[in-house]
C-alpha cells in the first residue's frame, strides 16, 4: 500500500538551508541573521525565515539576544572541549570496530580519499581538504557497522559545526599537514587490524584536533564589521551591561 508523503513545507525547506549553510560556515559564528536579508536571500516571507529562525535556536545553532536580533551561536571554549572529548570516544570506537572488521568497502575508500587529501595539501586547497577530512571521519564511523554509533555520531557533528571548525584550523599550514600525517597513522592501524592501536592513534588525532580548534578561542579576535560584537558595541554602552560568550 502507498503512503502518502507530508509535503515539506516552505519553513522546513528555509530550516535545512540555513542550517545547511551555517554549518557550512557561510554564516560565521556571531554573525548576525536579519529576517529581512534572509528573507531578500531566500527570496520568502518572513514568517517562514522567522520560524525557521525558532527551530534553529531550539537545535543551539542561532541565539536570540533582546533588542539586539538572532545571530549564529558561538559555542563557549567548555562546550567545545566537551564536544570533543565525546567525538574522541566516538570515533575511537569507531576505529577500533572498523580495525576488527579487517578488509572492507571502507578501508579501500580511506585510501582513496587519502591520495586524495595529499593532492589537495600539495595545492594548498583548504576548502577541498576540509571536505575531505569530513569524509575521512564520516568513513571511519561507517565503517564500524554500528548503527547507534553513526547515530550519534550524526547529532554530535550537527552540533560541533565541524567543517566550519576544520575549515579554520586548516588555515593554518602546519596543522594542515600534521592532519594529513595522523589520517596515513590512524589508517595504517587500521590495516594492521590493530583494534587498540587504532582507537588509541584516532583518539590522539582528534586530541590534536580539537587543541588546534580551541586556539582561536583561546587567542584574542578583533570584532568583524556586522558581527554581533559591532552591532551590541552601542547597546552595550546604554545598558552598562556586558553580553556573555556563549
Amino acid at each position: 500500500m502507498m503512503r502518502d508523503h507530508k509535503p515539506v513545507s516552505i519553513a522546513d525547506q528555509v530550516f535545512e538551508q540555513l542550517e545547511r549553510d551555517i554549518l557550512s560556515g557561510k554564516y560565521p559564528q556571531g554573525e548576525v541573521l536579519s529576517e529581512l536579508r534572509l528573507s531578500g536571500e531566500l527570496g520568502v516571507s518572513r514568517t517562514p525565515i522567522r520560524e525557521a529562525l525558532q527551530q534553529l535556536q531550539s537545535e543551539g545553532l542561532v541565539e536570540v539576544v533582546p533588542r539586539v536580533g538572532t545571530f549564529v551561536r558561538q559555542p563557549s571554549r567548555r562546550e567545545v572541549v566537551e564536544l570533543f572529548q565525546l567525538k574522541s570516544v566516538l570515533e575511537g570506537l569507531g576505529a577500533q570496530l572498523l580495525a576488527q572488521r579487517g578488509r572492507v568497502a571502507e578501508t579501500e575508500l580511506l585510501q582513496a580519499n587519502l591520495a586524495d587529501s595529499e593532492a589537495a595539501v600539495r595545492a594548498g586547497d583548504m576548502e577541498r581538504y576540509a571536505q575531505l577530512v569530513h569524509e575521512f571521519h564520516g568513513l571511519i564511523v561507517q565503517g564500524a557497522d554500528n548503527h547507534r554509533l553513526a547515530a550519534h555520531y550524526s547529532s554530535l557533528m550537527n552540533q560541533l559545526a565541524y567543517h566550519r571548525i576544520v575549515v579554520n584550523t586548516v588555515a593554518r599550514p602546519e596543522r594542515l599537514k600534521a592532519s594529513d600525517n595522523e589520517h596515513h597513522s590512524v589508517v595504517e592501524a587500521i590495516k594492521s587490524k590493530d583494534a587498540l592501536d587504532a582507537e588509541f592513534t584516532m583518539r590522539n588525532h582528534v586530541r590534536a584536533s580539537s587543541q588546534a580548534a580551541l586556539r582561536p578561542i583561546d587567542e584574542p579576535q578583533p570584532a568583524r564589521p556586522g558581527s554581533i560584537d559591532d552591532d551590541a558595541q552601542e547597546n552595550r554602552r546604554v545598558e552598562g551591561g556586558e553580553l556573555r560568550a556563549c
